[in-house]
């Protein structure tokens, strides 16, 4: 097993996972990593700093705010937006997180927010997509990063 598919696997294996990048908009990405973690029985927690409810469900400013914490946190926003909430993660005591990187796509991934991370002590997976292990089109572009050697490493 990669270091991606181990580093995903111990992630996945959480319960209490707040996705950070939600919107108000229902088709944005991160409302669908949401959504589909919902369905399948994960607590999630949407984290928007200007939404009050997301999805149906209330929606937090920042990771402090969730009341008992989370387990991890899937961040799916701009670098820029990257690097503050992982220092919310480090000030919150999240202890996992993953910035999604949508291959066509820009990228949430910041090399300052992985640094900030592995300097504290939190477990991070820098690229990639969760819903590469749920839906069967990002199941087979798991395959394909994997076979081209573009799957993030721990």
């Amino acid at each position: 097993m990669s270091d991606f598919n181990e580093l995903a696997s111990e992630f996945l294996a959480q319960k209490r996972i707040a996705v950070a990048g939600v919107s108000r908009k229902e088709g944005e990405t991160a409302n669908g990593i949401y959504r589909t973690l919902r369905d399948k029985g994960y607590t999630v927690f949407a984290v928007n700093p200007h939404a009050d409810m997301v999805e149906g469900d209330p929606c937090y400013p920042n990771m402090q705010a969730i009341p008992g914490g989370v387990d991890g946190v899937v961040i799916v926003t701009s670098p820029e937006v990257t690097r503050q909430v992982v220092q919310d993660c480090v000030a919150a005591g999240v202890p996992r997180v993953w910035m999604h990187n949508n291959t066509f796509m820009p990228s949430s991934v910041s090399d300052e927010a992985t640094r900030l991370c592995r300097e504290n002590d939190i477990r991070v997976i820098a690229g990639g997509c969760p819903m590469m292990f749920f839906d069967p089109f990002h199941k087979c572009m798991k395959w394909v990063l994997g076979v081209t050697g573009r799957l993030p490493q721990g």
